[in-house]
């Protein structure tokens, strides 16, 4: 194993002991920072350069001692360690890179304000993946819905049947909540983009660094405003784990409308067979774990959320030890975001419709009792009166054991009304704004998809949200 290099002890008799070690150390994940500790450090040396703490050639060599560090962890060297932390680590090995030097680089900076801006980067690169990997999803959903915009099928409330749409409509449902998701993305990682080094440990640096100037170099719109805030603020981490888990809420409805979509009973479509699984026991079954699982991990991504609250709500300021807690919940929920959402957007566009069966579905008497209702309406019975007609005779077609328009013309329902009665006039009469006419819904699939580029433009690089780390 390599040397433990601890970053304090003078004050201390004796090290710690192996219990407090095992409890204290958070080395075993708080590794995945490495990249962007090696990078702010990089920049706190350019920086102590830039204000006379350190000489050209001392900058240069520290900042060559930290990219080797880099380079030699992605290469795997290292992964055996039991350092305390990453700060620790990668101090301990540029110091076996260029000596004594290695100690000044530390000067002015606290693990405080280090281990703040680590995250703030890390953060950063997450919210970046996120909103790609958001705005994948509403492009194959806008894509569906334009392939769609004709198709028919039940809506319901109540999960009961209730009126036609048709599936691009439903797409584009998901495409509404989806996006807003990117934007409060979008939101959260320009209110987070603030670069904490510089705060020190609570009461800023006493050095003359440009924390500005600083703040630029690492890709930063701006300084924090204050340093007791800046070494204890988590609202970023805080706000991700709630955008994440509002998002995984949104892709649990959808898997829950797909599972009943796909089940035996519904039979509108059929998952692909590479994102679905079989059964050890029943040769028939094509199951939708990667939907369940979706609907599973919103679950626990609301428990992260929660237990993140709870840690941050009564903390004094400024740094505790309890902020180390924080960025396990951060990891565990990018990875279920990196494997979830790739996996559902290829479901969504690799998902069989069965467009018949839909189509039968959406001409239910049950779905078109509205439609009757409004035939009367339109030649000026008041709608209520219109409702209960139209309720009355379903009952009785119902009783009778026949369909809503099998039933011969009466109780003040015409001829003309009955004929007026079609599932077709029926989507096409649903044209304002908003509404699931074919025509209406293949018109707002092309200005989702606009959205869509729109919102990949606005992320990228040089448009106003920087990407550096």
């Amino acid at each position: 194993m390599s040397g433990r290099h601890d970053l304090w002890g003078g004050r201390f008799a004796a090290g710690p002991a192996e219990v407090l070690r095992r409890f204290n150390d958070s080395w075993s994940f708080d590794r995945a920072l490495l990249p962007e500790d090696v990078l702010g450090s990089v920049a706190w040396a350019e920086e102590l350069g830039r204000c006379g703490v350190l000489t050209a050639a001392e900058t240069r060599k520290i900042v060559k001692g930290l990219r080797e560090v880099a380079a030699a962890w992605e290469a795997g060297e290292g992964r055996d360690s039991d350092a305390e932390d990453v700060h620790s680590f990668v101090e301990g090995e540029l110091g076996k890179r260029i000596g004594p030097l290695a100690g000044k680089l530390h000067t002015g900076r606290s693990r405080n304000d280090q281990v703040a801006t680590d995250l703030r980067l890390w953060l950063r690169g997450a919210f970046d993946s996120f909103h790609a990997a958001i705005l994948d999803l509403a492009e194959a959903l806008a894509a569906r819905a334009a392939a769609e915009a004709a198709t028919p099928m039940p809506g319901y409330t109540h999960l009961k049947r209730a009126e036609p749409v048709t599936f691009g409509h439903w797409c584009l449902a998901y495409v509404e909540m989806v996006l807003r998701d990117a934007d409060r993305v979008r939101a959260v990682r320009n209110r987070a983009n603030e670069c904490p080094l510089g705060s020190g440990a609570l009461s800023g640096t006493p050095l003359p660094v440009d924390r500005a100037r600083l703040a630029k170099s690492l890709g930063f719109d701006r300084a924090t405003a204050n340093s007791l805030d800046g070494v204890s603020d988590r609202d970023a981490a805080a706000e991700y784990l709630f955008v994440a888990s509002l998002h995984l809420a949104h892709l649990s409805r959808m898997g829950e409308d797909l599972i009943f979509f796909t089940s035996d009973e519904a039979g509108f479509a059929e998952l692909p067979d590479a994102l679905s699984t079989g059964s050890s026991r029943m040769p028939q079954k094509k199951n939708p774990d990667l939907l369940e699982l979706v609907r599973g991990h919103a679950g626990r991504a609301i428990g992260e959320l929660t237990g993140f609250l709870a840690l941050l709500k009564g903390l004094p300021l400024a740094y505790d030890k309890d902020l180390q807690l924080d960025k396990e919940p951060l990891f565990r929920t990018r990875a279920v975001l990196g494997a979830a959402l790739p996996a559902l957007t290829a479901l969504v566009r690799g998902l069989k419709l069965n467009r018949d069966r839909m189509s039968g579905a959406a001409a239910d008497d049950r779905l078109l009792a509205t439609e009757l209702a409004d035939a009367l309406a339109r030649r000026g019975v008041p709608f209520r009166q219109a409702h209960e007609i139209a309720g009355r005779r379903f009952a009785a077609a119902e009783a009778a054991g026949l369909g809503l328009l099998e039933l011969p013309p009466s109780d003040g329902v015409t001829g003309a009304d009955l004929a007026s009665v079609d599932l077709g006039r029926a989507l096409a009469r649903r044209g304002a704004a908003g509404g699931t006419s074919p025509k209406r819904v293949a018109q707002a699939a092309r200005k989702a998809a606009a959205r869509v580029e729109a919102g990949r433009k606005a992320a990228a690089p040089g448009a106003g949200a920087r990407s550096r780390g």
